[in-house]
């Protein structure tokens, strides 16, 4: 059990999860091409993902040439991860809102931490933990729910911050952290990072194809965002060797003024 004696989030609901990722709408249609678009090239980078869930992008990275390592929250996604990805790779239960205390400083070149932020407790303290295992040109990619849709989804005042608990398809109980861009901006920034790029998730063409219904909300409503953070200011990791299957997303590159 969590500290707080509830069970993680995906206990009980992994086996779902797992069979649905793999070509659901928000996951392989959305998510994945967009994170997998910010990576850049992995090639014999170490890359931690945390919060890693069934596995699918840790398969993708080491298909890339990664040399991958990850965790989960939850002891059933686990279970699948190392199910999927055999013995040799090292994948482990833990909570990112606790310390990463077996990870060295300066021990990764890329942190992936997709669709996990919004369940951390301490956010602030859990991302200063991923920049303290980044070496000096190290960038983390993550992605969370947008705060709009957040607003639109739970009503009140777009600025409100506060936990959130939704009961979704299947009786899972989804309990989440929303706020504003600025807020999560100002979290991320005062944990040491520089926003490097900035993208609002747009649909594949193969979403309109597989689940036509969430490719027309999605393409006029924002659902996701993700944000590739650099630890110092250095400059643009090379071009990305993943397929482009996200042009046309709305990106924004910060400068960095410092």
């Amino acid at each position: 059990m969590r500290p707080d004696d509830r069970p993680a989030a995906y206990d009980g609901f992994a086996d779902t999860f797992a069979a649905e990722a793999a070509d659901s709408a928000y996951n392989a249609h959305y998510d994945r091409p967009t994170i997998l678009s910010l990576l850049g090239d992995v090639r014999d980078q170490r890359v931690l993902d945390a919060g890693c869930g069934p596995g699918l992008y840790l398969a993708e990275l080491i298909a890339h040439g990664a040399q991958v390592s990850g965790f989960d929250q939850s002891a059933d996604m686990v279970r699948h991860a190392r199910t999927r990805l055999g013995s040799g790779i090292d994948v482990r239960q833990h909570d990112l809102d606790d310390p990463l205390d077996w990870i060295p400083d300066e021990a990764a070149d890329l942190v992936l931490a997709t669709l996990v932020i919004h369940y951390v407790r301490d956010r602030v303290t859990a991302l200063r933990e991923l920049h303290r295992i980044l070496r000096p040109e190290g960038r983390l990619v993550l992605s969370t729910s947008h705060p709009t849709a957040d607003w639109l989804a739970d009503g009140g005042s777009y600025f409100d911050a506060r936990h959130v608990e939704e009961t979704w398809t299947g009786g899972m109980l989804h309990r989440y952290w929303r706020q504003p861009l600025e807020r999560w901006v100002g979290e991320i920034t005062e944990a040491g990072f520089i926003i490097e790029r900035l993208m609002e998730h747009r649909p594949t063409p193969a979403m309109a194809q597989h689940h036509p219904r969430e490719y027309a909300k999605l393409s006029r409503e924002p659902g996701f965002i993700a944000l590739r953070l650099a630890k110092n200011a250095v400059p643009d990791p090379s071009p990305s060797s993943w397929d482009d299957a996200t042009k046309g997303n709305s990106m924004l590159t910060c400068e960095n003024t410092r």
